[in-house]
């Protein structure tokens, strides 16, 4: 009842918005190829030279390249119910995969705020506003957002759902599902072409546990003898990736469908420790560059002219961009946080001044590079970033060691210039204190808007003299992902 009661009113919406006709010539049909894993310092066209991805670099030169593009969250769940949501986490509360209280327990000086695995029901998806705005709507791959049924995409705005991870392909020739995914995302773009289409293939590459053709692996293999075993699969594995979106781009153009099909290529977060993000700071999991900053670009002939925008982007901004080419409004009360990327991807407005925001309260397990943390890859942190400037506030200082007052020697807040150090290599939190100031009165505000629960309760349990642990049986090739 509840969600046919939702479908009314997402219907009685668009009806407003005067696009009640399913064929309205401007729309176009919206392809989302996201890569799991995949680094932003992993692809050619942000200046890699390790790896090979020459279909994407080929694609990157016709279209609008955005280099401060971010996920909303650093692992999987969070960042894709940011993304269907179109909402921060504090509204879903999808912090982690599995659970905010990973890693060694006496070592976490906070109690987690507990973890909801499952995009609940109640949230409005794209696919669903989509959908009642007249497009077939279609997920190939990953979910990640639970298996109840209310909570299957199915149920969440989906007219047709395939994951060929585990079915319908030759595990040899397709090992991660990347082309199985591609050829049913291609039968549903191809099989109604009386509606635009809303397709979105979620790979599960290049998430461990790596794998890859025995063609892509033989070509490491004699290009770089010297490689591991696991570098040479990552490079495979993202070669793979590569040729899977070749393919689709390809019948793409034979099927008269690419001039009017806006493309966006993107990853869920950051890349794992197997692939450094150098000059980024930190890896997928963490809250420093390295751990949200993905690859981004926007694709569509005739529409957006090619060339790079420096304007910070985060995926939960698809959601109010493919309501506008839809021409669909929002669903009435229901708050949106991203913002409309249209104005930025036909050039009428050169950026953005906006201000985004990362909340986690909890712990995740295996530290990063170049990381804050023996331990964890983060703490309970939010982050904040507005213009150039990124301020980080730790929970557990903030809450125990003295907060505001103490902020010159608690280390609760850092803060960076990232225009001058996108490393975020060098704290400014003692040096600009007003610019600091600002910000974390923005962060806080912004907290008590969405309702946002920070970690604040000591956790009994902590012992500060117990040992970190010592990861056995596992290289630094292996860490635990997720």
């Amino acid at each position: 009842m509840m969600r046919t009661v939702l479908a009314l009113a997402l219907f009685l919406s668009v009806c407003v918005a005067g696009t009640t006709a399913a064929n309205h010539p401007s729309r176009p049909n919206l392809l989302v190829i996201f890569a799991d894993d995949l680094g932003w310092k992993d692809v050619g066209f942000n200046g890699d030279t390790r790896y090979e991805t020459p279909h994407l670099d080929a694609l990157a030169k016709q279209a609008m390249v955005f280099p401060m593009a971010y996920a909303s969250s650093g692992n999987c769940a969070p960042s894709r119910a940011c993304l269907w949501s179109g909402e921060y986490t504090p509204r879903h509360e999808v912090y982690a995969v599995h659970a905010t209280d990973r890693g060694p327990k006496q070592l976490m000086r906070l109690i987690p705020i507990p973890n909801k695995t499952e995009l609940a029901p109640d949230r409005i998806t794209i696919a669903e506003s989509l959908r009642a705005a007249g497009y077939r709507t279609g997920l190939f791959g990953k979910w990640h957002l639970g298996g109840q049924v209310a909570s299957r995409p199915e149920k969440q705005g989906f007219d047709v759902f395939v994951d060929a991870q585990a079915r319908t392909r030759d595990v040899s020739e397709d090992p991660k599902s990347m082309f199985s995914l591609s050829r049913a995302a291609l039968k549903f773009m191809e099989e109604d072409r009386t509606r635009p289409f809303f397709a979105f293939i979620a790979h599960h590459a290049i998430h461990t546990p790596l794998s890859a053709t025995a063609e892509s692996v033989r070509h490491f293999e004699q290009k770089s003898p010297g490689l591991s075993r696991q570098d040479i699969l990552y490079a495979a594995s993202t070669l793979d990736l590569d040729n899977s979106v070749g393919m689709v781009m390809s019948r793409l153009r034979e099927l008269g469908l690419e001039e009017n099909t806006l493309v966006i290529f993107t990853s869920d977060n950051g890349g794992t420790q197997q692939s450094s993000q150098e000059p980024l700071r930190g890896n997928k999991g963490c809250y420093y560059e390295g751990g949200i900053r993905v690859p981004f670009f926007a694709r569509w002939p005739g529409h957006i002219a090619p060339g790079v925008n420096a304007t910070p982007v985060t995926n939960i901004d698809f959601y109010p961009t493919f309501l506008s080419l839809a021409n669909a409004h929002a669903p009435k009360d229901y708050p949106l946080d991203g913002v409309n990327l249209m104005p930025l991807f036909t050039g009428e407005v050169t950026g953005i001044n906006r201000t985004i925001f990362w909340h986690f309260p909890g712990y995740l397990d295996t530290p990063v590079i170049r990381g804050r943390d023996p331990v964890f890859r983060t703490r309970p942190v939010t982050v904040v970033r507005q213009g150039d400037w990124k301020l980080h506030l730790y929970h557990e200082e903030w809450f125990l060691d003295g907060g505001r007052e103490k902020l010159a020697s608690n280390h609760a807040v850092e803060l960076y210039n990232l225009a001058s150090d996108p490393g975020e290599r060098h704290d400014l939190a003692n040096v600009e204190t007003a610019r600091r100031d600002t910000l974390l009165d923005t962060l806080l505000d912004w907290g008590k808007a969405t309702h946002a629960k920070f970690a604040h309760e000591p956790n009994p349990g902590y012992d500060p003299n117990s040992p970190i642990p010592v990861r056995k049986g596992r290289g630094k090739n292996a860490v635990k992902e997720g």
